[in-house]
């Protein structure tokens, strides 16, 4: 499985903490591959601030051998067009979460342009929103081996 972070996720623990928490990016990364590994999928992450390099990892994951994306696109939600047509360009399940709920917030974060072309969306759990992500994507895409699972000597399911 592939975890996409996008732009000001590297600054998590740091910024707003009563909204986003104070766990950084770190150890956001260390909960999710914990929470792979209890389910005995492989799992990447990635952070970026580029929607250009997010959009880069989106088309090629499959490529890549991931079978599913659990995608926070940060500020990207709400505008980015382009990052909303290389999710629904894919054919592999896509997971929007968000740590915070972003219904509860101001006006302009409560629409989603990514939401009406992902498979699912979760937010307000904080980090949990990423590992409800993964469940949701064990449900919906079969394990399969990927390329890279004997190099990186994690279990073939990514």
């Amino acid at each position: 499985m592939l975890v996409l972070h996008g732009p000001n996720l590297n600054l998590l623990g740091t910024r707003e903490p009563a909204v986003y928490g104070r766990l950084s990016l770190a150890e956001v990364d260390r909960l999710i591959r914990e929470h792979a590994r209890r389910r005995g999928i492989g799992v990447e992450c990635r952070q970026s601030n580029l929607e250009g390099q997010l959009i880069d990892w989106l088309q090629g994951a499959a490529r890549e051998g991931f079978v599913g994306v659990v995608l926070n696109p940060g500020a990207f939600t709400h505008y980015s067009f382009a990052l909303r047509d290389a999710v629904a360009a894919i054919r592999l399940p896509v997971i929007e979460v968000h740590l915070s709920n972003v219904h509860a917030r101001e006006e302009f974060r409560r629409h989603s342009v990514i939401a009406a072309v992902a498979q699912g969306q979760i937010s307000g759990f904080g980090p949990r929103s990423y590992l409800l992500g993964l469940d949701a994507l064990l449900v919906m895409a079969p394990p399969r081996p990927g390329p890279r699972a004997a190099r990186s000597r994690r279990t073939a399911r990514r």
